[in-house]
Order: structure tokens, then C-alpha cells, then sequence
């Protein structure tokens, strides 16, 4: 095989591992981080679209509350995210009357 064969092998390999391999391992890793740090209290939301809040933490499984007086065991890599706690509500903003509630009924000048 020729160099110039081996450069773009080396280059194809180089592009594989930077687009796919690289970005993958950092998802791996910040989905363990998020397994590890989850605590009671927290909101989540489970691979299979259960929400709810984690009442109990164990070695591979957590309780998890989803509705009032119901608790539900689930593994704890089927934990697909993790909410950040609620804030208060903010004021919304005012924004601009709507054309329909500035107009008059009178012509303007």
C-alpha cells in the first residue's frame, strides 16, 4: 500500500474517532455523573416517561413517587434525566397592549 493510502486511513480513522467516539464517551460519562448525584428529592424523569420525585435512594434502585401515596422501584440506569429544582414563579412581564385593545374607535390625525 502507498503512503498516500495510509494518510487517508489515518485521516478517516482520526474523523471517526473526534465526530463519534469522542462525543459518545463524554455522554457516557456525564450520564453516569447524573446517576451518581442523584439524591432524594430530586425530579425525574425515567426512560420510559415516568415522572416523579425520588423518595428513597438504594445501591442500583431508587423509590420513586409519581403520584401521591404511589411509589414505584426502578433501576437506577433507567433514570433518563434529572430536573433542576423548582423555582418560584416570576413575574411575567407586561408587554404591549394588542393592537385591538389600544385602538380608540376614533381616527387618528
Amino acid at each position: 500500500m502507498n503512503p498516500t493510502g495510509l494518510v487517508l486511513i489515518a485521516i478517516a480513522f482520526l474523523f471517526v474517532w473526534l465526530a463519534i467516539l469522542r462525543p459518545q464517551k463524554r455522554r457516557r460519562l456525564a450520564q453516569e455523573e447524573m446517576l451518581r448525584n442523584v439524591s432524594v428529592g430530586a425530579q425525574i424523569v425515567t426512560a420510559g416517561g415516568l415522572y416523579g420525585e425520588i423518595t428513597e435512594v438504594r445501591d442500583d434502585d431508587v423509590l420513586v413517587r409519581i403520584a401521591p401515596e404511589i411509589e414505584v422501584r426502578i433501576a437506577r440506569r433507567a433514570i433518563a434525566g434529572v430536573f433542576p429544582p423548582d423555582r418560584p414563579e416570576e413575574e411575567p412581564e407586561e408587554s404591549e397592549p394588542d393592537v385591538e385593545e389600544s385602538y380608540s374607535g376614533e381616527p387618528r390625525e
